[in-house]
């Protein structure tokens, strides 16, 4: 598996990367295992044991804690376990998330909401709730949110729910850097457009509606998840140091 090399500045870093069994996650915890200790937390066990098989191989040490973000005692859970393993945490990338088709705001089903928002903006919400106390502890750290291009530039697609739950990760991400910009605690998110994982399959598999999409990407093809994990790396990395409450686009141009 192809990786985005880990600045030697993270050696012996710990990071939490929730919905690290796939795609970006697991892009960012290879990544990170070039480097840091990394606890992935995810739903599925064999998905979450193979991620840590892939960090393994990087080099580093990896540990898959079971876990469901919109339960607090999960999110509690992981900081607990990265901490008796690990002894701190210095990183976080809240990656997790769902999309699911919701029709225009005449249209949604309350169902359908609460399903997108406990896991986007729910689990945000209390992955931070928990990591950043940990962080306090040893000095301070770094925490990454996944939003997306969707949530600075909806698009007419029948997704309401969803581009609502990306402005929101980004109102948190916001509202979180303001608080602790003073405390060590930074916190930016990373808005990528279409990337190629297994999310994105079905639209993807349409060959006349990928056209349009990879169309309204200005530089002509989607993402790779490689890609958002190194600015995830970046945003974690001193280099960015001075950087809090940043939405950064990771899209092709999407959301100029």
């Amino acid at each position: 598996m192809s990786s985005t090399s880990f600045p030697p500045v993270f050696a012996e870093k710990v990071v939490l990367i929730t919905g690290g069994t796939a795609g970006i996650g697991r892009a960012t915890a290879v990544a990170a295992g070039q480097g840091a200790n990394v606890v992935v937390t995810g739903r599925r066990e064999a998905e979450g044991q193979e991620s840590v098989a892939f960090i393994e191989q990087a080099g580093g040490k990896g540990l898959f804690v079971q876990s469901d973000v919109s339960r607090e005692e999960d999110c509690a859970n992981a900081v607990t376990r990265a901490l008796e393993r690990f002894g701190r945490l210095d990183f976080a990338f809240n990656n997790a998330g769902v999309s699911l088709p919701s029709g225009n705001v005449t249209e949604v089903e309350v169902e359908t909401y609460d399903k997108i928002f406990d896991i986007n903006v729910r689990g945000v919400l209390l992955s931070m709730k928990h990591q950043i106390p940990a962080m306090l502890k040893t000095g301070g750290g770094a925490i990454v949110n996944n939003a997306s291009a969707l949530g600075i530039r909806p698009v007419g697609t029948p997704s309401t729910v969803y581009h609502a739950s990306k402005f929101a990760v980004i109102g948190l991400t916001k509202s979180t850097a303001m608080h602790f910009a003073t405390k060590g605690v930074r916190v930016n998110a990373v808005c990528p457009a279409i990337i190629e994982t297994e999310l994105t399959e079905g639209l993807r598999g349409n060959e006349e509606l990928s056209a349009r999409l990879r169309a309204a990407h200005p530089m002509g093809r989607f993402g790779k998840s490689e890609e958002v994990a190194a600015a995830v790396l970046y945003l974690c990395s001193p280099g960015a140091a001075y950087s809090t409450g940043v939405v950064m686009p990771v899209d092709g141009g999407f959301a100029v």
